[in-house]
């Protein structure tokens, strides 16, 4: 296929700048963005077992329920019902509640005895998983604009000008696209591998990042879009919703718990329920949120699909299934949020989203490699604004992924010396970061991706042995992943290690034994020093 040459220099030149505006927060969204794949993993891997009760049967469960509410009165208004084995059986929040990343929420857990005597302990939540995911929406961006983040608008427009970027890009690569697809040129030195790694990746996974993208702009600015709407239908309500009468109702009313599950099951094909979390039990509007996983199904996310109802009428307000075949609006809305959040697939599906994350990741790094190796200048000195550059794209990426991975290392560790970790992982990733952003400054692109990438693979190498200490030595107070899942952390966080290893090695073979004149090379004095 031909494309005129001025045609493509323009394209390219919107491909370029919208890359690299957008690149470097993006960045950071989806690496994190593949972490919170096994989010609630990662949550209970850092939360002590100590913190979980024993499971129960699902008959006891209702004398649970009537203990607790009985002997606590936050228990009275609301609770969370779990099925998991590995979680309490009933909890409830002491303290906060809300939804997304809050440093100080403390909950009670609550579990019967082998006598069905009520056994409860306070602990605070553990919010790593949360944090994880606040740097996915946010990419680490604080501040409110009205009662939306200032990160999630900032990835929304980036998330335009990355539309931008992957539209040019495939216009870019139409007339080489056939013969170039799975070409990877090592034999053409590193500039030309790179480039063809970018191109495949970026091929390879065209339609998740075109999802993406759309899914992202919509979720940032969908106030903007409701709006616009509201424009349109002028005071009309868009969705109606029925009234509801004003009745007050008491917990001594609440249905047994098997009566639900019995309810769902009538509802739904092939769900399971994971927990049912009850909220303002003793008012006019009482809610119970119901979430339930199907492997088999397209769900709104990852962790699975909800639905809302009167705990006591069994009245639905909201749901994330069509219930009924005329239901047109749910299968759309929940398409869109599955496609973006991996909910479709079961546990293969949210591995490929992982990997894909991570992939999508490494399109914004190379991508700005790229273009700091086209941009570079023939001569040992390169230009201040390449310079630059390079040190913000080592600084922010590999600061973000050191960051992230020391506050993973650290988890276990920060318990023994206070159980409110929370506003500790929230100053570890920070403090990592901006010490990592500095240094990259300080020891320039070339040195500082060498160090950088070192002490990451000793990082990741330390969360396993982390666990493997525990194990010998149990008094230290630390406490070995007790189930296969929780083990993912340790898996992933070794194959890393020796990622980061080799990038390492081939990293400083480049900088000490590549093109003087490269952005990756250091003074030519310092190198001869290297050498005495």
């Amino acid at each position: 296929m031909r494309i005129r040459g001025d045609i493509l220099r323009t394209y390219q030149s919107i491909h370029t700048w919208t890359g690299i505006i957008a690149g470097l927060v993006l960045f950071i969204g989806f690496y994190a963005g593949s972490l919170t794949m096994f989010k609630h993993e990662i949550t209970q891997w850092a939360t002590p077992p100590s913190h979980q009760l024993p499971q129960i049967s699902i008959d006891q469960f209702d004398n649970l329920i009537l203990q607790a509410s009985s002997t606590f009165d936050k228990a009275q208004q609301g609770f969370i019902v779990n099925f998991n084995e590995e979680l309490s059986p009933l909890t409830w929040f002491e303290q906060g509640g809300e939804r997304g990343l809050h440093l100080n929420n403390v909950m009670r857990h609550a579990t019967l005895s082998e006598n069905g005597e009520l056994i409860t302990q306070v602990n605070p939540t553990n919010e790593l998983g949360e944090l994880i995911d606040m740097l996915h929406r946010t990419a680490g961006i604080a501040g409110k604009v009205g009662h939306e983040d200032l990160g999630v608008l900032i990835l929304g427009v980036a998330s335009i000008l990355y539309f931008l970027a992957l539209v040019s890009g495939v216009v870019i690569l139409l007339p080489t696209l056939v013969k170039s697809f799975f070409a990877l040129r090592q034999h053409k030195g590193a500039n030309r591998f790179w480039l063809d790694s970018h191109n495949l990746v970026g091929i390879i996974s065209l339609p998740f990042h075109l999802i993406i993208a759309w899914s992202v702009i919509v979720f940032a600015f969908h106030d903007f879009f409701y709006d616009g709407l509201s424009l349109i239908y002028s005071d009309e309500a868009m969705f109606e919703r029925g009234k509801k009468p004003a009745i007050e109702y008491t917990i001594e009313q609440l249905p047994p718990i098997s009566t639900y599950l019995k309810k769902i099951d009538d509802m739904t094909d092939g769900y399971l329920v994971k927990s049912m979390d009850f909220s303002n039990l003793s008012s006019t509007n009482p809610v119970v949120g119901i979430a339930m996983t199907n492997p088999h199904e397209m769900m709104r996310v990852s962790s699975g699909d909800f639905i809302y109802m009167n705990p006591y009428t069994f009245d639905v307000s909201y749901s994330s299934i069509p219930l009924n075949e005329g239901d047109i609006y749910t299968p759309l809305v929940a398409g869109l949020f599955s496609l973006h959040f991996g909910g479709y697939g079961g546990d293969l599906g949210r591995w490929i989203y992982f990997s894909l994350g991570l992939l999508g990741a490494f399109i914004f790094y190379s991508g700005n490699l790229l273009w700091l190796e086209k941009r570079r200048q023939k001569q040992p000195i390169q230009s201040k604004s390449s310079r630059i550059m390079a040190s913000l794209t080592i600084g922010m990426c590999l600061g973000s992924i050191l960051a992230v991975v020391i506050t993973l290392l650290s988890s276990k560790w920060l318990y023994l010396i206070s159980a409110q970790v929370n506003i500790n992982y929230l100053i570890c990733y920070y403090l990592v970061f901006f010490i990592a952003l500095i240094y990259s400054f300080i020891g320039g692109a070339a040195k500082s991706a060498i160090h950088l990438q070192y002490i990451l693979f000793i990082a990741c190498l330390l969360i396993p042995l982390t666990s493997v200490l525990s194990l010998i030595m149990p008094s230290v107070g630390l406490w070995s992943p007790v189930y296969f899942p929780s083990m993912v952390v340790e898996l992933i966080a070794l194959f890393f290690a020796g990622v980061f290893y080799y990038g390492a090695v081939k990293t400083k073979q480049r900088v000490y034994y590549g093109e003087t004149n490269s952005i990756w090379s250091l003074p030519l004095k310092i190198v001869a020093d290297s050498h005495k």
